[in-house]
């Protein structure tokens, strides 16, 4: 079995076999969505944002694989639908996107991806974020 990492950030072990599911690394998202969270227009800049979104998205992609109940709950099948909703790339900000649009949408992801991280650790029986 050969462990592979990413920046530090999350691992997962692969055989020749089967790959295993990276794992929900619940400190690191619920740290990074905070970190999204706390962000003011007036005083961040549009390189904050730009290099907050990959992590904020990537938690999301993550959360998004995860079985949360949405087939037996309608309140996380209508944050899965903002969370795909999100993630289309036609949806999200390039560089065109004025300031305030790319904040909206890094804080309307970040807000989506607590959200699912809650619903994960409940469903888990962890400690919530």
């Amino acid at each position: 079995m050969i462990t592979v990492a990413s920046s530090g950030k999350a691992s997962r072990a692969t055989d020749s076999a089967d790959t295993e599911a990276l794992p929900v690394d619940i400190e690191t998202i619920s740290e990074g969505t905070e970190a999204a969270l706390s962000m003011e227009l007036s005083t961040s800049t549009r390189k904050d944002m730009d290099a907050s979104l990959p992590e904020i998205v990537g938690h999301l992609n993550l959360l998004l694989g995860e079985d949360l109940g949405a087939d037996e709950d309608q309140d996380v099948r209508e944050l899965f639908r903002k969370g795909y909703r999100l993630l289309d790339l036609q949806n999200r900000p390039t560089a065109e996107t004025p300031s305030f649009g790319a904040f909206l949408y890094l804080r309307d992801a970040a807000d989506v991806t607590r959200r699912l991280l809650w619903i994960y650790t409940q469903r888990h029986g962890l400690d919530a974020p």
